[in-house]
């Protein structure tokens, strides 16, 4: 499991660690992470709903802040609950891009154990961060 949950935040959020070899591997333990505070296990999600995400930054953590909001945006427009492959982020004109494909399927109180209602993805302590093994990233989110 490339992400670890922290103790120190407040009762409305919940702060992960993720980390990876590549900023790909980094984006998609994120997204593992988000969708793991939302229901008990993400291996209980069929992927029988593919959508395609690709969004745009200057900065890498507001990169991806924005991809983590897609999966939230999803859950919350279309319920569905969604898991990220196919991640490539890469350089941009205009700072840095992610492109990936969303897989997962519409939210079942009967097959997925539900958790947590994420409301947002926060700036508060927001950081992605070249390592010696790779990248890590912070990130917290609002409850």
């Amino acid at each position: 499991m490339p992400y670890e949950y922290l103790e120190d935040s407040v009762t409305s959020d919940v702060t992960f660690r993720a980390w990876g070899r590549d900023l790909d591997e980094l984006f998609t333990a994120a997204a593992d992470a988000t969708t793991n505070v939302m229901v008990g296990a993400v291996e209980s999600i069929s992927p029988t709903v593919t959508k395609p995400a690709s969004v745009n930054a200057e900065e890498l953590d507001l990169l991806l802040l924005r991809f983590l909001e897609e999966l939230i945006f999803h859950k919350d427009a279309e319920g569905l609950i969604l898991r990220a492959t196919a991640v490539r982020v890469e350089a941009a004109n205009d700072g840095h891009q992610v492109h990936a494909q969303l897989c997962g399927e519409p939210i079942d109180p009967n097959k997925h154990e539900l958790l947590a209602d994420v409301k947002a993805v926060t700036v508060h302590g927001l950081r992605v961060e070249r390592s010696n093994s790779g990248w890590h990233a912070q990130v917290t989110l609002d409850v």
